[in-house]
């Protein structure tokens, strides 16, 4: 069965900390929990999205939070992408029966 994980690219518009025009900062939420500022990376979305795409992610969703005030932006692109298959599990030989038959004499 295939099996899937999930991660977030989310690209942020705020006013620059040194109160002179804007900063766009991207943050990458990992499926193991990590935050990494990925800012250096790239200046675009598309830059971080073809890097995902170059790591086997796909675009699944892309959302907007309306509810921050008109000088904030906020973009979530939600990515998704196979899950490495689960090693078999080893079955252990030689527990339970044993294979040989008493002897008769």
């Amino acid at each position: 069965m295939l099996r899937w994980e999930y991660a977030l690219l989310v690209r942020r518009r705020q006013a620059a900390s040194d109160d002179i025009g804007w900063e766009i900062t991207f943050h990458w939420y990992g499926p193991d929990g990590t935050l990494v500022d990925v800012t250096p990376y790239g200046d675009t979305a598309l830059a971080h999205l073809n890097r995902a795409g170059d790591q086997g992610w796909e675009l699944v969703a892309m959302s907007e939070d309306p509810s921050l005030p008109g000088n904030h932006e906020l973009h979530r692109y939600h990515l998704k992408r196979p899950k490495a298959p689960l090693a078999p599990r080893q079955r252990v030989r030689g527990a339970g029966r044993s294979g040989r038959r008493g002897i008769s004499g």
